[in-house]
């Protein structure tokens, strides 16, 4: 079966909303891109994801203010699906994360407040919850 755009937002939300990485992981690029419009560093490798997402998780989870992550799709000029998160509450927005994948494996991810969580069509459906 081949990876869908669908499928890598689906196993991220699993991972936010489970605080596991280990669905997510293995479709992941070698050269897997995670950017930010809220942090000025790109990271520019599988591992270097990795390095920053279990810590990130163990943070999340020591918190006590869980995430949620919802699938949704941005209507046009957009047109396409991403995950909606939110923390502490399900309508406490944060953005949204939007992928690209490419030969099967996930080759980057986008954290986003433009386009806005606002603007998603959420689904109601939290992989992993």
């Amino acid at each position: 079966m081949t990876l869908t755009v669908d499928g890598a937002l689906r196993a991220y939300a699993q991972m936010m909303n489970t605080l596991d990485s280990t669905a997510l992981e293995p479709l992941l690029a070698d050269d897997f891109v995670w950017a930010s419009q809220w942090v000025f560093h790109t990271l520019q490798s599988k591992q270097a994801y990795i390095d920053y997402i279990h810590p990130k998780l163990i943070a999340v989870k020591k918190s006590g203010r869980p995430v949620f992550a919802e699938m949704g799709v941005l209507p046009a000029p957009h047109d396409g699906p991403c995950v909606v998160l939110a923390q502490g509450g399900p309508e406490s927005l944060l953005g949204v994360v939007l992928a690209q994948v490419q030969d099967g494996r996930i080759t980057r991810m986008d954290l986003c407040n433009m386009p806005s969580a606002e603007e998603a069509v959420r689904s109601g459906d939290y992989p992993g919850r």
